[in-house]
């Protein structure tokens, strides 16, 4: 299982930026998927970006134009630039990552990353 080691977090105010970085256990480009989900209080955990192993990208449409997601290969280390941070970011950030083995996915995650934004 890929060990998952996530940073960054803090607090900030609306307008301000983070970035959060998240170190593998293993070389990132044999894994799949990785990404970024975020679970505020209250809600369900949702996909914040993700990044491929060919390095395509996705975004939710709330993070879109202002978030960014990147990987270093030769670090195994997944990042995620937030820009423009608003106050509903506020949430917990957790790295993802999803394999495809023996006919099966397999997701590890991390411990996550509190990010809060205040107004």
């Amino acid at each position: 299982q890929v060990q998952l080691v996530e940073s960054g977090g803090g607090l900030v105010q609306a307008g301000g930026s983070l970035r959060l970085s998240c170190a593998a256990s293993e070389r990132i480009f044999s894994i799949h998927y990785m990404g970024w989900y975020r679970q505020a209080p209250g809600k369900q955990r949702e996909l914040v970006a993700r990044i491929t192993v060919g390095g395509s990208t996705n975004y939710a449409d709330s993070v879109k134009g202002r978030f960014t997601i990147s990987r270093d290969i030769a670090k195994n280390t997944v990042y995620l630039q937030m820009n423009s941070l608003k106050p509903e970011d506020t949430a917990i950030y957790y790295c993802n990552s999803r394999t495809f083995t023996a006919g099966d996915w397999y997701d590890s995650w991390g411990q996550g990353t509190q990010v809060s934004v205040s107004a």
